[in-house]
């Protein structure tokens, strides 16, 4: 398992790639929302101000995400941090991860010692009998890179299973914001069950590196252990407080995001390509011909991102009018260039 995953975003290197300046790149390959909350001015004092666990942030946390009471929830520096130091927190034992999913949690898993047992989405789709084999199981939900979503029912039934043998149901919600009925945080007081969440996808806020996590306080105590004093800066807690608090915002952005979402699946398919999969903030599209696509689109300097197992691209949503105009145009002409490769032109 390598020490470095590739990701969407990494425009500088892009940017080399393709001899195009930084300022004329749309980048469509992260999933994040291009119009996201808006930060505002921030009290000078914060930048003075070591964190505080009792600021607020925690009743904020509970009452926005419905966390029962005696659940831990545990601000972290983005989920990136608890994806990392969880594997830490058990002794090797077998783990399964979908694939394709998030490449972070097999990548650490594997660091940390665990056997990662890859669960195709087919098997998935089939049946359960693969999750006695395992000890703990990472689902993504909706799933990133497909956007195919567990129900909440499925996915209590695999934490009844594997808690029955000391294992662990880890859930990833970072693009299940504004989602109904398929948050497992309602119920992470319950052993053995640990959900993520992230302001950085559906706020647009990732530069932030602010999240949370939900568990059993024993899981939530010595994941803070772990991560040590003051991982959450001063800053993102006051600003993840306050996106949180604005629900207004998070109702209309949530609609517009649906709209826009179809809205992208409708112009591919006018472009001349198949029905796309995905969640509101992207869409997902398997196909032979992704990779030339990818070059093609990032030639013309917009960069989405590819994958190659399956042949496959995830593209984000344009963020304004004039973003919407260059992509359908850059659009228009995709399929002349995968037809070319076909024929042998």
């Amino acid at each position: 398992m390598s020490a470095i995953s590739t990701h969407g975003g990494r425009l500088i290197e892009a940017a080399r790639r393709w001899g195009i300046p930084l300022d004329h790149w749309l980048d469509l390959s992260t999933g994040i929302n291009r119009q996201g909350w808006k930060v505002p001015p921030l009290p000078d004092h914060l930048w003075r101000q070591l964190p505080e666990d009792d600021d607020g942030l925690d009743s904020v946390l509970r009452g926005w995400s419905r966390a029962p009471g005696n659940a831990g929830c545990l601000p972290v520096p983005g989920s990136q941090a608890a994806i990392q130091a969880l594997p830490l927190l058990r002794s090797p034992c077998r783990v399964g991860v979908p694939a394709p999913g998030f490449e972070e949690h097999a990548r650490c898993w594997a660091l940390a010692g665990h056997q990662v047992v890859p669960v195709g989405l087919a098997q998935v789709e089939a049946g359960d009998d693969w999750l006695r084999e395992l000890d703990v199981m990472v689902w993504i939900n909706p799933n990133n890179p497909t956007g195919m979503t567990i129900s909440r029912e499925r996915l209590l039934d695999w934490h009844a299973d594997l808690v029955g043998r000391d294992g662990w149901l880890v859930v990833d919600e970072a693009f299940a914001t504004s989602y109904r009925g398929i948050s497992l945080v309602p119920m992470s007081s319950a052993p053995g069950l640990v959900v993520l969440q992230s302001l950085g996808k559906f706020f647009g806020l990732a530069g932030v590196r602010a999240g949370a996590v939900f568990a059993e306080p024993a899981i939530t105590g010595a994941l803070a252990a772990r991560l040590g004093p003051w991982s959450l800066s001063s800053p993102a807690r006051y600003i993840m407080a306050r996106a949180l608090k604005d629900t207004l915002w998070q109702q209309r952005t949530a609609e517009r995001l649906q709209a826009d979402s179809e809205r992208l699946d409708r112009l591919l398919q006018e472009a001349g390509l198949p029905a796309t999969r995905g969640t509101i903030l992207f869409r997902y599209l398997e196909h032979p011909k992704a990779q030339i696509m990818a070059d093609f689109l990032a030639g013309r300097g917009i960069l989405v991102r590819y994958f190659d197992n399956p042949p496959a691209l995830r593209i984000g949503l344009p963020g304004d009018v004039f973003e919407w105009e260059r992509l359908e145009r850059t659009l228009q002409h995709l399929m002349n260039v995968v037809d070319q490769h076909r024929s042998g032109c």
